[in-house]
């Protein structure tokens, strides 16, 4: 048992066994804090096993289990109302130790600067430089809101959620067509990606620090931006509630907070990512990384995963592959790696009219499909990934194969405060009417982009489109009479060779009338591809 000590009150350790108390305890250890969910792992020890092993050496312990990657307001509480009540010094665990030092820092960011936090963490052996953006807002609310006595809720024509391409192209095109109005942006983040140009990071075409902006320089003029995160809503009064506690009261909501990427759900990837040959163009620090991983891989395996759906872009697990095949292509390489893609699903696109353009690229490049298949650790210093597949009898078996390179596209799901909402269907995503994007339930409560559960691929451009649609009717602030009839339509450019581009673009096949269109499967020459502005997206 190997103990790091972040305060003179609060040490973190990985998984301890129920032996290891008595380490603890012989250390000084008082209290112990477990912070993993049971059933995480096979080898695991139980909640029930650890608090009788605790009692038995006169130890205090309390269960608090947060879900990798998943850390919300409720925990973070539950692990601050654990600390003040048990004596210290206390012994916070869970697999890694990283879980129980996030918890810490944001229950304590309140008070404490982030600079600090973060490099308490980095002497302890935790990097959580990743939380910065979350600290500092828990710091800012606590400080503007410190000894003031809280006021009304404030009430605004328009609330709208996120500051991603949906919510911003909504807020845009709103005052474009209404300047008058009263709209508030709320968006903790400082930073605004385009995250489709991460595919072409992760081949090399762009920089990364190309598709990102300050969330200042692209947040539309007339806006009131809030930059704190949502707690939780409450529909039934018009209202949501801030992470400070303040109340804002709305005529119309529009929720557009995007999805999270679950990272924890699959054992040992979060560790793994950035070296090992383990990446992602998911993410904005990791797409070079993409891109630096197929430069210099000479030959061996290369795995490509897509997880169960939803997910963001449909299409992204597939271009990366397609994108990194055609360099080994063009480098007389494509023949000595062996390449795989492991789909959770039953097919390889779920618009049938791509799929005979996109085999041809499959077979081109020698890719081996592996349909149902479906990523569930990874082991990152071996060089290891553990799919569970669908087996001859029709059961699952877990088979394991090593790679050079593993590109993960991660599982995802809507954010923690939307999946415990009152705004939330059965799958966790706001229940909205295709058709409309109004709310099932309240009337005056709209959803667009990634959150919501129309049934449309979750893209950007699908994003955009959904957000003109909403804009454009006059009635926009009339949501008893609020109609439109967005067609389901998704797009996203499917780019298999440089500089060769298609685009498809796909109308679901719920609303009865066909306008999928595509390319015929061939690379042409176009114009250059340009990047275009964020400002100039959300405008147009």
């Amino acid at each position: 048992m190997q103990t790091r000590s972040l305060t003179e009150k609060l040490s973190v350790s990985s998984q301890l066994a129920p032996a290891d108390l008595t380490a603890a305890a012989d250390q000084g250890i008082r209290s112990i804090i477990n912070n993993r969910p049971d059933g995480e792992a096979p080898d695991q020890p139980t909640s029930a096993e650890i608090e009788t092993a605790a009692a038995a050496r006169g130890l205090d312990y309390r269960h608090v289990p947060v879900v990798p990657g998943q850390i919300n307001d409720k925990d973070i509480a539950n692990f601050s109302v654990a600390l003040a009540e048990l004596e210290a010094p206390v012994l916070a665990f869970c697999r890694t130790g990283t879980r129980s030092a996030s918890l810490w820092a944001l229950s304590v960011a309140t008070e404490v600067t982030s600079s600090d936090l973060l490099s308490a963490a980095r002497a302890a052996g935790y990097d959580l430089d990743a939380l910065k953006p979350r600290l500092d807002t828990r710091r800012e609310a606590a400080t503007h809101s410190s000894g003031r006595p809280r006021a009304a809720a404030q009430r605004h024509d328009v609330v709208i959620i996120g500051g991603g391409a949906a919510g911003l192209a909504t807020a845009a095109s709103l005052l474009r067509r209404r300047p008058g109005l009263d709209i508030a942006v709320i968006e903790p983040a400082d930073r605004h990606f385009y995250q489709p140009g991460w595919t072409l990071v992760g081949c090399g075409v762009f920089s990364a620090n190309a598709t990102m902006r300050p969330m200042a320089s692209i947040m539309p003029k007339g806006v009131r931006w809030q930059r704190i995160a949502v707690e939780a809503f409450e529909p039934e009064h018009d209202r949501i509630v801030l992470a400070d506690g303040t109340r804002l009261a709305y005529r119309i909501l529009v929720a557009a907070p995007g999805l999270q990427l679950n990272w924890g759900a699959i054992p040992g990837l979060d560790e793994a990512l950035g070296k090992n040959g383990v990446t992602s163009n998911y993410r904005f620090d990791l797409a070079p990384y993409t891109w630096e991983l197929v430069q210099k891989l000479g030959r061996g395996t290369a795995l490509f995963t897509q997880p169960p759906m939803p997910i963001k872009c449909a299409g992204a697990p597939q271009k990366a592959m397609y994108l990194s095949c055609d360099h080994w292509r063009r480098a007389g390489r494509i023949d000595e790696i062996a390449v795989e893609f492991h789909n959770a699903g039953g097919v390889l696109f779920g618009v049938k009219e791509y799929v005979p353009a996109l085999m041809r690229y499959i077979e081109r490049y020698g890719i081996d499909l592996k349909f149902e298949s479906r990523l569930v650790a990874v082991n990152g210093p071996a060089q290891e990934a553990t799919f569970a597949m669908k087996g001859p009898d029709g059961g699952l078996q877990e088979v394991t194969r090593r790679f050079d390179m593993l590109h993960v596209c991660p599982p995802q799901t809507a954010p923690d405060f939307v999946r415990s909402s009152p705004l939330a269907g059965d799958a966790g995503w706001i229940d909205v009417d295709h058709r409309t994007l109004q709310h099932t339930r309240f009337e005056n409560v709209f959803s667009l982009g990634d959150v919501c559960s129309a049934p449309n691929a979750k893209t950007a451009a699908a994003a955009r489109k959904n957000a003109g649609a909403l804009s454009s009717r006059n009635s926009v602030t009339e949501a008893s009479s609020f109609r439109l009839s967005p067609d389901g339509s998704s797009m996203a450019p499917a780019r298999r060779v440089w500089p060769g581009c298609s685009k498809s673009e796909s109308c679901h096949p719920s609303i009865g009338r066909g306008c999928s269109r595509a390319g015929n499967g061939l690379p042409r020459r176009g114009p250059p591809c340009r990047l275009l502005t964020i400002r100039e997206r959300h405008e147009s």
